[in-house]
């Protein structure tokens, strides 16, 4: 897509050598012909005004409107008038031993996990609450600020976690981060600082995202098996970690919830053993079959670093995450908070929070889980018309869903000839630790696929749910 610019000139980089023999003529002449050929300046981009590139160059204007006469010529340039001028279609070549960019087959659905409802982002809202932040925001709050973030935000997020996730929330003892990955990399370096050797992790769960901030911590990374119940205590302990990032309300990617009983071991390991519980928050708000399910940090906010992000509220771009704290690992995570990256953009956590207390984010939410019930109960119909006999589980909450395939299926071949149908699959061995393709299962997002796009994919791929040829 060419630049547009305002009233305002652009700016072009010519060279012109007054000690050469070649005429400056000749110099600008080429200089522009080469911009063009070689993509600098691209197909339908305006060029300045002549009077602007001479003042630039330090030529004459006539010398700069005989060259583009040249090149219009020539076929480069196009003028009209009261327009600028502007590079002509087809003028652009692409560099040598370039090739074109393969445009990616469109798919009937993509049921990749994680992602939102995008299309559903409110924006309006967003906009409205950047300019009331803008509106309001004191001179002061333009630099650095406090590297735990805005005191602002951390008020609203602490009242926000109360009265939502039962958090035992302190605005002084939460820091504002870039999203999950940065805050669970903080957290886990200050940890392995504290002495923490070894962090434990859910299985099925995220073994990329924990092995790869682990091992930039200097940490092992261990997997714990989950069932029915959510992960199995017993066999977190024997497993001699300090640290075990846990996801309580609706488990990455089984979905079942951890049962009280559960919680309450947790926590009396995280005692018992001088660890921490990290708890990734990601999708509490979305829970359809009753209220959500408490915070773990509530039990046990000395033992536990809470771990919540807008990514899945309104969308990942925005980059908005925060750490919900033990009071005496604070200083610590600011400090290397400080050190990473001086600070998360004052202003979008303004409009975070005046997003927050105008209810709007509110608002927004119970839009999107109405939303999000409609494409489930989609879901389920689809497959119990096309594909019967799979069962469907963690549908409880949030936008994904889990498909057991038959056990003599091949969970690479499943997704492979999907693919090949034009239906994005995804198969559980991905979220396993040892990558094992069996028993064979898919991840179902469809946070960002409509109804209509469920039913269609599903209509598609059916048989090879169920295994027939």
């Amino acid at each position: 897509m060419p630049l547009e610019w305002s009233s305002c000139p652009p700016e072009l980089l010519l060279a012109v050598d007054r000690s050469g023999g070649q005429p400056l003529r000749a110099q600008v002449e080429h200089g522009l012909r080469d911009a063009i050929r070689t993509g600098r300046v691209q197909l339908g981009e305006r060029l300045p005004s002549s009077r602007e590139l001479a003042r630039t160059l330090g030529v004459s204007r006539g010398l700069v409107q005989e060259c583009y006469a040249q090149l219009q010529a020539e076929g480069y340039l196009v003028t009209r008038p009261g327009s600028a001028t502007r590079v002509a279609g087809g003028a652009v070549v692409p560099p040598a031993g370039t090739r074109p960019r393969r445009t990616a087959s469109r798919l009937v659905a993509d049921f990749r996990w994680g992602v939102p409802d995008l299309a559903a982002f409110p924006v309006q809202d967003w906009l409205w609450a950047t300019r009331e932040a803008a509106r309001a925001m004191p001179t002061e709050d333009l630099g650095y600020g406090d590297p735990r973030g805005s005191r602002i935000l951390r008020e609203v997020l602490a009242g926000y976690l109360r009265r939502v996730r039962a958090a035992a929330a302190d605005p002084e003892h939460i820091v504002v981060c870039n999203g999950y990955a940065q805050g669970l990399g903080l957290a886990l370096h200050v940890l392995a600082a504290g002495g923490v050797r070894t962090v434990a992790f859910e299985d099925p769960g995220s073994p990329a995202t924990v092995g790869a901030c682990a091992a930039a911590s200097g940490l092992r990374a261990v997997p714990v098996p989950v069932d029915e119940h959510g992960i199995d205590v017993s066999a977190l302990a024997a497993t001699g970690a300090r640290a075990v990032l846990v996801t309580p309300a609706h488990q990455w990617p089984t979905g079942v919830a951890l049962t009280a009983e559960r919680r309450l071991a947790l926590v009396d390991w995280a005692s018992s053993h001088d660890a921490f519980i990290l708890e990734d928050d990601y999708d509490a708000e979305f829970r359809y079959d009753r209220e959500p399910v408490g915070a773990l940090q509530g039990l046990a906010p000395d033992r536990v670093i809470s771990l919540g992000t807008v990514s899945k509220s309104l969308a990942p771009a925005l980059r908005i995450g925060w750490m919900v704290c033990p009071p005496h690992l604070v200083a610590a995570l600011t400090e290397h908070k400080l050190r990473s990256d001086r600070g998360t953009s004052t202003l979008d956590q303004l409009a975070l929070a005046r997003l927050i207390e105008s209810g709007r984010f509110d608002r927004h939410l119970r839009r999107m889980r109405g939303t999000y019930a409609t494409r489930r109960t989609a879901l389920l119909a689809a497959l119990a018309e096309h594909a019967p006999g799979v069962p469907v589980t963690g549908l409880a909450a949030g936008f994904h869903a889990v498909a057991h395939l038959p056990a003599d299926a091949d969970e690479h071949h499943v997704v492979t000839t999907a693919r090949e149908r034009s239906v994005g699959l995804y198969g559980m061995s991905t979220c396993r630790a040892s990558a094992a393709t069996t028993p064979a299962q898919l991840v179902l997002g469809f946070g960002d696929v409509g109804e209509r796009a469920i039913t269609e994919a599903v209509a598609a791929v059916g048989h090879l749910l169920t295994g027939q040829p």
